[in-house]
């Protein structure tokens, strides 16, 4: 059975914007990079609508359009994009070594560099109303989805500095904005809590948490309850944000790669470098500050060009 392990000199693990740069400079180096999509082709750009401030689109994108356009690019130069889902992982701490990955819990892969494009999934807050409205008036998203919501009353769960900015974008196009704070403080910085402070329609509700998003089709309100007195109210809305955070999709490297107390990767200085030599990290799997397609792209290109001198070296 070892002899039909197949080995490659450049694996990348997931897609998106940071995937497919690493694509396009690793085989126009002719690495022959492998790419698995992983679970969600194209990452969390496939779930926006509109890609306003992606450089080269003077019009303005959708996002899957955007992400096939960067696929079609990358199988161009000769990257070989395949369906399927990394489940686990062996990397080698030795320089020049095989770093070994299954595919669905099945297909060993031996590589020599591997480019880890994984991303991060938003965090939600696991109420079934929440799912079932998912896409139909409930968003992650408040700078991808916030325009379709314009001259609407909507309600935002989150007290960071994420949910701050998104409640300050979204009081700009809906008369009011409904901040739900679960304690009875913000945990975003102060510039960001006078902000939203100093916001006339926005309106922050403390010690509250959502109890049921209402609505069949569409959402029309939400039922929340104060925690400190169990009362609950019906705020009337269309739209329901959750701005609590994204998880970075890197628990298969749980162990054996260094990771903040989140799961963020963490890389040298001025690097997509892990500690595992040959093991690159890039795009939102990395990257809890900036967490934009742009700056994804960008360590993309860095994580291939790392993976290019390393094998030069070898």
């Amino acid at each position: 059975m070892s002899d039909n392990i197949e080995k490659l000199d450049c694996l990348i693990i997931g897609s998106g914007p940071a995937g497919y740069t690493a694509a396009i400079y690793a085989a126009r180096a002719d690495l022959k990079p492998v790419m698995y999509m992983g679970l969600e082709p194209g990452g969390q750009l496939t779930t926006t609508t509109e890609v306003d401030n992606f450089p080269g689109y003077p019009e303005g994108i959708d996002g899957p359009t955007m992400m096939e356009q960067l696929k079609a690019q990358a199988e161009r130069f000769g990257t070989d994009i395949r369906w399927g889902y990394v489940t686990k992982t062996e990397l080698s701490e030795e320089v020049g070594g095989y770093h070994k990955v299954w595919v669905d819990e099945k297909t060993e892969i031996h590589a020599k560099t591997v480019i880890i494009a994984t991303g991060a999934s938003a965090k939600y807050l696991g109420l079934e109303s929440e799912q079932r409205l998912m896409g139909f008036g409930v968003s992650a998203c408040a700078v991808c989805d916030g325009f379709f919501y314009k001259g609407q009353e909507v309600v935002l769960v989150g007290a960071g500095d994420t949910a701050a900015e998104e409640a300050s974008y979204l009081a700009k196009l809906c008369p009011k904005v409904t901040m739900l704070v679960r304690r009875d403080e913000m945990r975003a910085s102060k510039a960001m809590q006078h902000r939203v402070q100093n916001t006339d329609n926005i309106v922050i509700k403390y010690n509250t948490e959502t109890v049921e998003v209402l609505g069949e089709k569409g959402v029309e309100g939400v039922r929340v309850k104060n925690n400190q007195t169990g009362e609950e109210e019906v705020i009337p809305a269309t739209g329901f944000f959750v701005a609590i955070g994204h998880k970075p999709n890197t628990d298969i490297f749980k162990g054996q790669l260094d990771m903040d107390n989140v799961g963020y990767l963490i890389t040298k200085a001025d690097s997509t470098q892990t500690n595992r030599p040959g093991v690159f990290a890039t795009g939102d799997a990395q990257d809890k500050i900036y967490r934009q397609a742009v700056t994804a792209a960008g360590t993309g290109c860095m994580g291939a060009l790392e993976a290019e001198r390393y094998l030069a070296e070898l």
